[in-house]
Formats: structure tokens, sequence, C-alpha cells
């Protein structure tokens, strides 16, 4: 426990603790928050919270660098003390073995999406490890399948899930996907190379109504549509495989709500969204509690590859639904 500095706290969480050493040692906040698996905003968040907490600066910021001060450099060797008793702890009481060996199942949703170069980062850390894809098509119905033990995590928008699947989940913040809308060749809006939203109105747009495993992808449109005159299309057949989705789309000739690294159909084109710039929020999810090798790396490879593509970073005249900004910072 920390208690010489002025201020101090009997009950200083090991989270923050965990914060500021990281920072210690990297000077960084961004390189900090990609080694932590963790948003910057929330490392910025807990390191002021455990300054507010001891009462004292614990860094010199600036816009180039980033220094200890005198109380952090005496309170960096009471919090590395902390901090390795606790992973002692961990360690004497964690799970036995099998949970760490057997293979991670890991939901991409998709083929084609970025979650999968975040998979094979994953893969590359921790060579040892078996981690297997899975395509679940939508995060509602992957985060059922997390919750009952059959897959472990998934990506997806964490704020369109249903507050009783929540509860039993964690999730990690990995990019703002930019939106697209994918149009039957020869519609008129085929020939522009972006779209801006208001040029959809009178539209009727497929998003997925009536799919039972992406009502969070639906409402993300419902969202964005309205006041927009555009309306969300009806129900369609449930298409499985790029070949019968693109048969369903040329038979409606409906726009269909996409993300711009959506894989290329034949006789459809990809057109990105802007005025304003649509964001899809994506989380990593997976079950609260898993204590797996496989899930370290996927959250370390998800945290290194957002960092540097800045995928956690808005575009100018970005929209986003306020419940998904709060917890895109989380």
């Amino acid at each position: 426990m920390v208690t010489s500095l002025p201020g101090a706290r009997r009950d200083v969480e090991p989270r923050l603790l965990r914060a500021f050493v990281a920072v210690s040692e990297e000077l960084h906040f961004t390189r900090a928050a990609a080694r932590l698996y963790v948003a910057q905003q929330a490392l910025s968040r807990d390191v002021r919270r455990l300054e507010r907490e001891l009462a004292t600066d614990l860094f010199v910021r600036s816009t180039r660098q980033v220094v200890l001060t005198a109380d952090g450099e005496r309170l960096l060797p009471y919090a590395r003390r902390v901090l390795e008793a606790q992973d002692e702890l961990t360690a004497a009481f964690a799970r036995g073995g099998a949970t760490a060996t057997r293979p991670l199942l890991v939901d991409l949703n998709s083929p084609g999406l970025f979650s999968a170069r975040v998979l094979e980062r994953a893969r590359q850390l921790v060579p040892h490890c078996e981690l297997m894809a899975r395509f679940e098509s939508g995060l509602t119905g992957a985060a059922a399948e997390i919750a009952a033990g059959r897959i472990d995590a998934s990506f997806g928008r964490y704020a369109g899930l249903p507050a009783a699947l929540r509860a039993s989940l964690a999730q990690q913040p990995v990019r703002y996907e930019p939106m697209a809308v994918l149009l039957p060749t020869g519609h008129p809006l085929a020939a522009l190379d972006e779209v801006p939203l208001a040029r959809l109105a009178g539209e009727r747009v497929y998003a997925g109504a009536g799919n039972d495993r992406t009502p969070e992808w639906t409402d993300l449109a419902e969202r964005l549509f309205a006041g927009r005159g555009i309306e969300v299309a009806p129900p369609a057949p449930l298409a499985v495989g790029p070949e019968e989705f693109a048969r369903v789309m040329a038979k409606h000739r409906n726009p269909v709500l996409a993300v711009v690294g959506f894989p290329e159909l034949p006789g459809a084109v990809l057109r990105p969204l802007v005025d304003p710039v649509p964001l899809s929020p994506v989380s990593l999810v997976w079950r609260r509690g898993l204590d797996h090798p496989g899930l370290d790396a996927l959250r370390r490879a998800a945290a290194e590859l957002a960092a540097a593509e800045g995928w956690l970073v808005r575009p100018m005249n970005a929209w986003i639904p306020d419940n998904d900004a709060l917890i895109m910072v989380s």
C-alpha cells in the first residue's frame, strides 16, 4: 500500500498503479495504452484519478514529452512492489491449465474484415497457442454463444447488445469503422466516388432487418437514418455466403448498409458514406472472467493495430450515437 505521499489513501486501486507504472516506463501515453489494451482516454483518466487520490502531480506533460515529477519517482518503486505482489497472488490461485491450453475460439463476424488481421497478429504473438476462427455473422448472435461458453470472443457493436447479455461480457474498444453503402451495378449513385448521406433520402436501404443475429446493426442504421428521409428496407430472406447475398441483392435492388472494408461482391459497387462520415463502433468482446493466453494476445494485437493505424481516431465530420461514444472510451 502507498501511504508515504501527501494525501495518500489506503485503498489505491492496483489498476491505477498499473496505469501509472506503464506510463512511467513508456513515458508516452499512447504506447502505454497499447501495452495495457485500453483506450488512451481511459488511461489518462486513471492517471488523473491517481493524482487526485494522492494529491500530487506524478507527471509533467507537454506536447513533446512526458516526464516523472519528484513524487512520481518516489511512487514508482512502491507501485512496482504492489503490482508484483498482486501478480504473485494471481499466479498462486490461478485456475488449472485446461482453460489455458485449449483452443481459443474467435468469431470474426464475416470473412474479409479487419478482425482477421487482429487474429493473425495474435497468432504471431502466441505461436504456441491455437486460435481458431469462427463466423457467426453478428455480435448479438455471437454474444449468446460467448455467454454459453461455445465461443470465446467476437467483434462488434457492444452498445447494441441487450443489457442482460452485456452483464456477462467484457469489452475493449478496437476501431471506429467508416460506413459505406453497397449499390447494385447501374444504380444512379454508383457513379459517385463517395455518397453523401443526404443522397440516400427516399431510398430503402437494407440493414439486416429481421435477422435475429444482427439487431445491433439494424439499430445503428435506424439511428443513422432517423430524420434523414431514409428507410430501413423490410426483411429479406437470410442469405448465407457471398453468392447467395449477391443473388438476393440483385433481385431486390436495395442499397445495402455496409462498412468500407466489406468484401467485393459481383454485380455491386461499394461507396463510402460522407457528410457526415458515419462510424460503426467495434469492440473486442469476450466472456467476463475468461483467463487464456490467447485472449491476452488478442487484446494486445487489437491495441497494437489500433494505435499504429489510428483505428480509434474519429475523422472530421464523423457521426456516432452518443451511447456508443461513451462505451468506446471506457
